[in-house]
């Protein structure tokens, strides 16, 4: 892996750290290093997909996404945190969990890591999702072709459904 020749940190928060470095040949940046994150896409028993709805200070509204967290747990792996994700926030268990890919949403100016899944879930939820969430029931195909459309606007979620379906469509 790459390193800068120089870093300092500008900013140290709870959740997120901004370092500037300085780069040969590429010159000084301020790169934005949250923890990585975990996002699912549940399929249910009959084939819907499980969106969440929540408020977003970044994007100053509420987005529909999949189920998504920080790796702020110590020790936990992505699996795991997809998992305990998904059920903090719909309130379903899965039954499967299966790697998407692992990507950078902004590498330009972020350090994140985010690692997509698909999971298959139990056909009901054992518990309510977390206070503020509100889970939304959506047809597979329908879903995918809102990704396509462009009428879901959260990019992990538009990926994982789009590489989901993919990967359905190659058996």
């Amino acid at each position: 892996m790459l390193e800068p020749v120089r870093s300092s940190v500008l900013f140290r928060g709870r959740w997120v750290q901004v370092d500037e470095e300085e780069w040969p040949d590429a010159g000084t940046w301020e790169v934005f290093k949250p923890k990585d994150a975990a996002a699912v896409l549940p399929v249910t028993p009959d084939g819907d997909v499980l969106l969440i709805r929540q408020f977003r200070a970044g994007a100053r509204s509420l987005i529909e996404e999949i189920p998504a967290g920080l790796l702020d747990v110590e020790g936990e792996d992505p699996p795991s945190c997809a998992a305990r994700e998904l059920l903090e926030e719909t309130g379903f268990r899965h039954t499967s969990l299966e790697p998407l890919v692992a990507l950078h949403l902004s590498p330009g100016s972020s350090s994140e890591l985010v690692h997509l899944f698909v999971a298959r879930t139990e056909p009901h939820p054992e518990r309510e999702p977390e206070e503020g969430i509100e889970v939304i029931r959506r047809s597979f195909d329908g879903a995918v072709a809102d990704a396509r459309a462009g009428r879901i606007d959260d990019a992990k979620s538009v990926l994982a459904l789009l590489l989901a379906d993919a990967r359905m469509a190659a058996g």
